[in-house]
């Protein structure tokens, strides 16, 4: 008799276990559309709170800022192909151009029937494989580099809806040298943000949308910590202390829309504990 009620007791505990990692899933939203912007080259500590930064760190203060967020690698390129691939691809420098064939995000939305588009400012035409134009670099835009990616993914910035309710599913914006403070300012950059961003961010909170706002790496630092501020009207606003990097935005998103792990996400843990 004892026996038998240790085994019920055991299954209790499992269906309970159980019961707990489905809800634990469903806690994670699944927005209408996710942009993601990546900025360049700067720690969290020359962001957060920088007077420099005033529209940032309003979105910061709006949104859910992560106090332990970190670049997988230096320079800016295996940071680029990790948040888009879940691999470095081997890639340690900022070398162009590579041609990868592996899967990436792009791929794996598309195969559950959601959309990707990467919008870059300065790139000159629809689908342009060059290295640099302008003040555009492609080892900027990493989704250039895969060959399962079609070249109708690679956009201008100018051709980003003004219409958001057209935008593909997840879509990534980079600005340019000048605007992603790689060779302009904070103040150029934050400015930048707030004018091309600030009406879809807007936008967001009326119509289940998500925005992103991360950084390629730190300024070559060991530490590598860098700015990461979710906003949006499924997320409780806050600070967030867990560690976390490009890989776990990559799952998270991925969760996001049932979509299998890719590279290195396979052993990555979604964001959780800040959804509503």
């Amino acid at each position: 008799m004892v026996v038998l009620i240790l085994k019920v007791q055991h299954h209790d505990q499992t269906d309970r276990k159980q019961k707990e990692t489905v809800k634990s899933a469903q806690n994670i939203p699944k927005p209408k559309h996710i942009v993601i912007v990546v900025g360049e080259n700067h720690p969290y500590n020359q962001i957060i709170g920088a007077s420099d930064a005033p529209y940032i760190n309003e979105l910061a203060k709006k949104g859910v800022l992560f106090t332990n967020s970190h670049g997988i690698a230096h320079p800016s390129q295996p940071n680029y192909l990790a948040l888009f691939s879940g691999d470095t691809q081997g890639i340690t420098d900022d070398s162009c151009p590579h041609t990868f064939s592996s899967n990436n995000l792009a791929v794996a939305l598309q195969k559950k029937g959601n959309s990707f588009a990467g919008y870059s400012e300065d790139l000159p035409s629809v689908g342009f494989a060059g290295c640099q134009s302008h003040s555009y670099h492609r080892k900027h835009s990493p989704w250039v580099n895969f060959s399962n990616v079609p070249s109708s993914s690679n956009l201008p910035f100018s051709s980003f809806p003004k219409n958001y309710s057209q935008l593909p599913t997840v879509s990534f914006v980079i600005p340019n040298l000048m605007h992603d403070m790689h060779d302009g300012t904070v103040k150029q950059a934050d400015t930048w943000l707030k004018k091309n961003l600030d009406s879809y961010i807007q936008w967001a909170f009326s119509n289940d949308s998500l925005f992103i706002l991360t950084w390629d790496e730190d300024n070559f630092k060991k530490p590598n910590q860098i700015p990461t501020i979710f906003v949006g009207p499924m997320l409780k606003p806050g600070k967030y202390p867990s560690y976390m990097d490009h890989y776990s935005v990559l799952r998270t998103i991925e969760d996001m829309y049932g979509i299998a792990p890719v590279g290195k996400t396979a052993s990555t843990s979604a964001i959780k504990g800040i959804w509503k």
